[in-house]
């Protein structure tokens, strides 16, 4: 199935007429999972091509209003004209934002694993506070979140968390997140109520099929326990819990909140696959360039962007310099600006 790397309205409509043509084989529902996909890539492309042409028709209404408004004299039709300007500009720049989803795997599904740094509680109640940024921006977008793992604080917060999210366009409009964020605030935890800086990791792998990526089982220890947490008397009694380590590269996936351990087997062993493919991408990232980045030691001087609480109130991203003052707006997952900023400096 070819993929249209930008928003090119023949092109789209010459891959649709391609899948019509697939979707009018003979035996193309005996296969049910492929013919979901494509399926799923018809209606994609069908909607993007009637969005496109309803932006044209409403700018052409919006051109027609103002021609009107300039020989009646009428201002309320100019006001209402610059209205409709600016809700078409909003759904523009979401068009436009899609343009800049490039890459091999930017359509697919999305696996982000977030972790506590430096800065124990208060580290581990950043990582909540991101955790809930994350899934806010999910829901805006319209995405689906599925926690895979998740390990709570001692005391407050979370120490890691792994989830999938579900939804077009989802990696690719989720790995310019990937690196470590830092917090400046005054902490809840502290009884002096001094200013602390804390730290939390995110990595953005792409969801893969199962059979897109080789993997030797030989070189992979599989490890059984206990889950934690919620999930009934079943799932603390047994070793459903699932952790694989693959020994070559040391990358360690788990998940546990299955209802079987065969269940969470099948989810690691996908978790395992779509982080190898990521680091296969990243060693070759100056062939290719749309997986990029490597995890830093999350402290210090590391970060791709701070998110000060006080003595001021700003979100800026190191990489690109996009700022915003709203800190509340961001932590309620308004990231647009900054996912924008680094696909067009991509």
């Amino acid at each position: 199935m070819r993929q249209v790397s930008h928003f090119n309205l023949a092109h789209m409509q010459d891959e649709l007429a391609e899948l019509h043509e697939t979707m009018n084989e003979p035996d193309f529902w005996n296969d049910l999972e492929r013919s979901a996909k494509v399926s799923q890539r018809v209606k994609t492309i069908e909607d993007k091509i009637a969005l496109f042409k309803r932006l044209n028709a409403r700018a052409d209404d919006v051109e027609t209003m103002m021609e009107l408004a300039e020989e009646e004299n009428d201002e309320s039709m100019v006001s209402e004209a610059g209205a409709e300007i600016r809700a078409l500009d909003e759904e523009a720049q979401r068009l436009k934002l899609e343009t800049l989803l490039r890459g091999d795997y930017d359509h697919n599904n999305a696996l982000l694993s977030l972790h506590a740094g430096a800065g124990g509680t208060e580290a581990q109640d950043w990582t909540s506070m991101l955790y809930r940024m994350y899934t806010r921006y999910c829901e805006r977008r319209g995405f689906q979140v599925k926690v895979l793992d998740l390990l709570e604080g001692d005391e407050a917060g979370i120490k890691s968390v792994t989830f999938e999210v579900i939804g077009e366009n989802a990696y690719g409009y989720l790995r310019p997140e990937k690196g470590v964020h830092r917090l400046v605030r005054i902490s809840p935890f502290d009884a002096a109520a001094r200013r602390h800086t804390s730290f939390a990791s995110l990595d953005v792998a792409p969801e893969i099929e199962d059979d897109m990526e080789e993997l030797n089982m030989e070189d992979v220890r599989i490890d059984t326990y206990r889950a934690s947490g919620a999930g009934g008397q079943h799932v603390n009694r047994t070793d459903s819990a699932v952790r694989m380590t693959h020994i070559p590269t040391g990358i360690v996936v788990q998940c546990q909140n299955e209802r079987s351990q065969v269940q969470n087997r099948e989810v690691c062993l996908r978790m395992l696959k779509s982080k190898l493919l990521e680091l296969h991408e990243r060693e070759r990232e100056e062939k290719m360039a749309d997986i990029k980045g490597e995890m830093k030691k999350i402290e210090w001087g590391s970060q791709i962007r701070s998110y000060v609480f006080h003595p001021y109130t700003m979100v800026k991203d190191h990489r690109t310099g996009y700022e915003v003052n709203d800190v509340a707006a961001v932590m309620d997952g308004e990231l647009d600006g900054f996912i924008t900023a680094y696909l067009q400096m991509q």
